[in-house]
């Protein structure tokens, strides 16, 4: 019979799995506008009308790599 202490190390273990993936659903996006306001701020200072779409780009592609950290380290 398994003790009190092997329920509450999985309940634990399957709290920090949701926290992990629900850290996601903020960073993808928050990565997104950041790279979109950085690269309107440099579109400003520049005085281009290109910026902002690298910016947003590079954005997008740091929400991928972070989702796909979060992946890599789960699957361990």
């Amino acid at each position: 019979m398994p003790s009190s202490d092997d329920d509450s190390a999985d309940k634990k273990s399957a709290w920090v799995q949701v926290a992990n993936y629900s850290q996601l659903a903020f960073i993808f996006p928050a990565a997104t506008i950041a790279g979109w306001l950085i690269g309107a701020g440099l579109d400003r200072w520049l005085h281009t009308s290109w910026l902002y779409l690298v910016g947003l780009i590079l954005g997008i592609v740091a929400g991928f790599v972070e989702l796909i950290r979060a992946a890599m380290s789960d699957s361990k």
